[in-house]
């Protein structure tokens, strides 16, 4: 391996190690890199960290963004929010049901894990404190609950995985709804189980009766068609994934309109929100393309393929091999960063192995979506404690049961198929 290219890893490596913002260390480790190289001109350097972020496709990141920062502008989490709480209200658990719930369905509107980690944090953990939650429990129920949102469309994640390993997002929407349904279903279990363990009781013992059924599920209709219009146009070939964006839109300022609870201010903070948030993903997007240049340069991939399918000749063993080898890097690079260098790498060699690439993605995915809640640089993990002041150490402590069951969901998506492709196959 060139030495240049290992001096410029290693300067990335220090850089994230002190905690230098995600995008400076890609750059840091890249300009390392053309600097000792004069072969390279540092024209190319600029070329890529401009054309890395003009795919069309990568516009669906700002309009979903966009999308569900105006949804919470506009009133309906808050009306998901109450038809949650009738749904799981007599499950074992209760607030801390209508967290899980409340993640999966907010999922397929906003498509952000941090946003909807931020917005859970303040209004439910303060909640489930009051009905006798522990913080700790509270704050942990919040985080892990919203890593489903990246695993259900419009998933940043997914977009962005899209661009880059020229799959199908759409097949990756629909895959998203079952991965997104296994994690919500078992964590409502594992959440069962701890509440019943500790006493924290339902929200009611009483039967729902079918007017007050309807009475929740009237107002969470409209937001909840968000979803079923996005994956149904861009199956049935009215929009692309990326103009679903724009329609995400459209669609949240039409239910503002509706609900007469959006207003100018509010459109203005979104828009906003959207700039800095959208930003953020692309710096890293564009500093993550250049590196992955350098790669591509040096004939990592190849190499790298010929060694592990010269070595490694059971798929099961790769696939296990890759989830161990993604845990790891979860716990120190965020997960956009990782995804943009690794999956031009791990990709190919999936598809030298025969593996569904659409079953890869969602594996690649969810070891991405453990990572932000992992220490020592779960991002989750950091934001959820940060606004309900919950000690890390204790967070970690309380966590176990939920890493043990990612784990389980991990393995369960590597050699069971089915549960990331059967949708697909359905409806493709």
């Amino acid at each position: 391996m060139n030495s240049i290219l290992v001096v410029s890893a290693i300067v990335l490596l220090v850089l994230l190690f002190f905690k230098v913002p995600v995008y400076i260390s890609v750059l840091g480790g890249s300009i390392v890199y053309f600097v000792l190289n004069p072969k390279v001109s540092a024209v190319v350097f600029a070329q890529q960290a401009i054309t890395g972020t003009e795919s069309i496709s990568l516009l669906a990141i700002p309009f979903f963004v966009c999308a569900g920062i105006m949804m919470n502008y506009t009133g309906v989490t808050s009306r998901i929010m109450d038809f949650c709480s009738v749904m799981t209200g007599r499950m074992q658990g209760g607030l801390a049901q209508v967290n899980v719930l409340l993640s999966t369905l907010m999922g397929g509107l906003s498509g952000s894990n941090l946003a909807d980690a931020a917005m859970e944090a303040k209004m439910l953990v303060p909640e489930m404190e009051r009905k006798g939650f522990s913080k700790e429990f509270s704050t942990v129920v919040t985080a892990a609950s919203s890593m489903i949102t990246p695993l259900i469309p419009p998933g940043i994640s997914m977009i962005l995985y899209g661009c880059i390993a020229n799959v199908s997002i759409g097949k990756l929407f629909m895959s998203g709804l079952g991965v997104g349904t296994l994690l919500c279903v078992t964590m409502m279990l594992v959440v069962r189980m701890v509440s019943k363990k500790r006493g924290y009781a339902p929200l009611r013992t009483e039967k729902i009766t079918a007017k007050e059924f309807g009475a929740a599920a009237k107002p969470a209709i409209l937001p909840l068609c968000l979803p079923i219009i996005i994956i149904g146009g861009i199956r049935m070939g009215v929009f692309t994934a990326t103009e679903a964006g724009a329609v995400a839109i459209i669609y949240a300022v039409l239910l503002g309109i509706l609900y007469r609870e959006m207003h100018w201010k509010d459109m203005m903070r979104g828009l906003k929100e959207t700039v800095c948030t959208t930003s953020s993903i692309m710096l890293i997007v564009s500093a993550a393309c250049v590196f992955s240049w350098i790669l591509t340069k040096e004939r990592i991939p190849q190499q790298l393929t010929e060694w592990i399918v010269g070595t490694i000749h059971n798929k099961y063993v790769f696939l296990l091999i890759v989830n161990v080898f993604l845990l790891i890097v979860g716990m120190f690079i965020e997960g956009n960063a990782s995804m943009i260098i690794l999956v031009p790498l791990l990709a190919p060699i999936a598809a030298s192995y025969g593996i569904d690439q659409i079953q890869f993605a969602m594996v690649y995915i969810f070891n991405n979506a453990i990572g932000a809640l992992s220490p020592p640089m779960g991002t989750l993990m950091f934001v959820t404690c940060g606004i309900t002041k919950c000690k890390t150490a204790a967070f970690i402590k309380e966590a176990v049961p939920f890493y043990i069951l990612l784990v389980i969901n991990l393995l369960i998506l590597t050699y069971i198929p089915i549960f990331s492709t059967g949708l697909v196959h359905l409806f493709y």
